[in-house]
């Protein structure tokens, strides 16, 4: 079953964590100190809560579609490529607590989306850089930069 993924910047996540729980009536599937995740069966949503700025406001981070299978992400990179969007390749990358396989694209208003499929459990947020889920410098979403990129041209160079 795919599901959609929406990933908000908090200013305290113990509050955020608290009002989600009592939003979509479910605990949290992860549930760390900088980094919280709801797994939400119906409708299908991953909701990710990462700690953000203490004085800001919530924020979105990125959008993202959960696939079953790393045929799926490929799949999704191909299609992208084909129609003419830029898409940036991981693999093997550690982020929000997973060893996930992913792909990034990015919306007519600069939004991040990922489509990604965890591969296993992982014990820190972020890749050994430091980064996870973020911008890189020329807007496309990740820590890879490609211009177009599909099956065949899969960039890895944070595996």
């Amino acid at each position: 079953m795919s599901r959609l993924q929406l990933a908000l910047r908090v200013p305290d996540l113990a509050r955020a964590v608290e009002f989600y729980t009592k939003l979509l009536q479910a605990a949290p599937a992860k549930l760390h100190d900088n980094y919280a995740n709801f797994a939400i069966a119906q409708p299908p949503l991953k909701l990710v809560l990462l700690q953000g700025d203490s004085t800001g406001a919530t924020a979105l981070d990125h959008l993202g579609v959960e696939v079953e299978t790393g045929e799926e992400v490929i799949e999704a990179a191909d299609r992208l490529a084909a129609a003419g969007l830029r898409v940036a390749y991981e693999e093997s990358t550690s982020c929000c607590y997973a060893v996930q396989d992913k792909i990034w694209t990015e919306g007519p208003g600069s939004e991040p989306w990922e489509v990604y499929v965890v591969k296993e459990a992982a014990d820190t947020l972020t890749h050994d850089n430091g980064v996870c889920c973020a911008a890189t410098s020329d807007g496309v979403a990740g820590k890879t930069t490609l211009a177009a990129v599909g099956a065949a041209g899969a960039c890895n160079t944070c595996g």
